[in-house]
């Protein structure tokens, strides 16, 4: 029930947006009862945040899975790009949508940033189990590399959801091969 709610949900938010979709929408797309909806989830804020979940965990499972069939830094490089650089508009305008909510209502800030955070650390992990096994020289700690990526990719993402030409495909690759090129003298 949890997941078909969870995908209703996903589907009703990207039509609607977040601040118009209700979860009478959600249940009837599901094929629940409002009811139903809240035995799973206690408000439509807590509901799009397990939707975020689940994408946080989709984009960690896709980054680790890239870090680890990489055999080179310009590899990892290309990889992680290839995952964080997929163009998914309704996603993206979602998350902005529920960010700006977050940032002017406390409590609802207080859950997201907690969901940011554990996107952080878990990426994190992931950035340095990558650099422990391929030692390389970056001059960045996995905890800034991993900040500077997902705000990379997050704002190249915002800028092509108007004009998608405007943001090549591997923009962010490139930026990121400069990034932690070694120093030069």
């Amino acid at each position: 029930m949890r997941s078909r709610v969870l995908q209703a949900a996903g589907e009703v938010f990207a039509e609607r947006g977040f601040a118009a979709a209700s979860l009478d929408q959600v249940a009837a797309a599901a094929g629940f009862t409002k009811g139903a909806v809240y035995s799973n989830f206690a408000s439509k804020d807590e509901l799009f945040l397990a939707l975020m979940a689940e994408e946080v965990q989709r984009r960690v499972d896709g980054v680790a899975a890239a870090l680890q069939a990489a055999t080179d830094l310009p590899a990892a490089l290309a990889a992680v790009n290839a995952e964080l650089s997929r163009r998914e508009a309704a996603w993206q305008l979602l998350f902005l949508e529920f960010w700006q909510r977050a940032v002017r209502d406390p409590e609802v800030r207080r859950r997201f940033v907690a969901s940011r955070r554990d996107l952080r650390t878990r990426i994190t992990a992931t950035v340095a189990r990558y650099l422990a096994e391929h030692p390389v020289q970056t001059g960045w700690d996995a905890e800034s590399l991993t900040l500077v990526i997902i705000a990379l990719a997050n704002g190249l993402a915002v800028e092509a959801l108007p004009d998608p030409e405007a943001v090549p495909d591997d923009l962010l690759a490139r930026v990121l091969a400069d990034l932690v090129a070694p120093e030069r003298p």
